[in-house]
């Protein structure tokens, strides 16, 4: 497949063609009231003298880390040109555009740091939640908290909620499904180490093998030919696949509570007891509190209207 190549104009019609905030219920959210705790349970509240000069890899610098291509709607391309070693195709996180991207600079103003003190570094997603001393801050990249990942890392309380979501080609045999009885035959695919590859293992149960590729580009990839009927990808990455990227395809639904899937939220990952993760805690509530959390999510993922799939 031709790579989509990211401009401000493609966004700007994204954002144009979708749906805006406020629509059918069962859409993701960024606001307060859902808010769900971090992996360290028993992490004191931080000093505001701690988290107002808070210790970093980097002294003075806050070093944020993503994966390699960084995909929108979560991270918008660089006007001009990505810096390097951004993909040149897809986002590149220093823009401050996106939704994570946006985030990721909101979080580092609430801790101190100006945009000129955050060093962006691209660490592979399966890598970012390993066990192990970590070469970043904190790792911003759509990961979705579980008691797995929150046993090797933390996993701050959570900036964004939202469903897993079914998309396949509108000619495809399984576009109008609405059941997941229905789907148990459809040969879907997902990104490796992904809670979208387990929602298709253990709550689609699909009777095919589902198909793992190293990328979410991988698997869209391999749906455009034919070789697997659907991808599962979380909601803001259903809409942009439909609305932008893949001609003729469609959101068959949201897999949600009353399908059987767990509530799921992004969390940040940080070292395992990182000092910083009750200050990014700290950051996020403060962020939800004054509403910046409802303002990006609705700016940048505004897609929130996809049916969900019955059982």
């Amino acid at each position: 497949m031709a790579r989509l190549r990211l401009v401000t104009l493609g966004i700007t019609a994204l954002l144009a063609a979708a749906c805006g905030p406020g629509g059918a219920s069962g859409g993701p959210t960024a606001g307060a009231g859902t808010q769900a705790p971090s992996t360290a349970a028993d992490t004191a509240a931080p000093t505001a003298d701690a988290c107002a000069n808070p210790a970093t890899k980097t002294a003075g610098k806050l070093t944020v880390a993503t994966d390699n291509p960084a995909f929108p709607p979560y991270f918008e391309g660089k006007e001009g040109g990505n810096t390097d070693p951004w993909d040149p195709d897809w986002g590149d996180p220093n823009s401050g555009k996106g939704f994570e991207s946006a985030m990721a600079y909101a979080i580092a103003d609430q801790m101190g740091f100006d945009q000129a003190a955050v060093t962006w570094i691209p660490v592979a997603f399966n890598t970012s939640f390993a066990p192990g001393p970590k070469d970043f801050d904190f790792f911003i990249g759509q990961v979705t908290y579980n008691e797995q990942r929150a046993a090797n890392a933390d996993l701050s309380d959570g900036y964004y909620f939202g469903n897993q979501t079914v998309v396949t080609l509108k000619k495809n045999q399984f576009a109008n499904a609405t059941t997941l009885t229905a789907l148990k035959g459809a040969r879907l695919g997902a990104q490796v180490g992904t809670t979208s590859l387990a929602t298709i293992e253990d709550v689609i149960q699909t009777t095919a093998e589902a198909k793992v590729y190293n990328t979410t580009d991988d698997a869209i990839e391999a749906m455009q030919n034919g070789q697997i009927d659907g991808v599962v990808v979380d909601l803001p990455t259903a809409g942009f696949i439909t609305t932008v990227q893949v001609e003729d395809s469609k959101i068959v639904g949201q897999i949600g509570t009353d399908a059987g899937a767990e509530p799921e939220h992004f969390s940040l990952v940080l070292e395992q007891g990182s000092a910083l993760t009750a200050c990014a805690n700290q950051a996020i509530g403060a962020l939800s509190d004054d509403g910046t959390l409802d303002v990006l999510s609705g700016q940048y993922l505004p897609f929130n209207s996809a049916p969900e799939l019955e059982p």
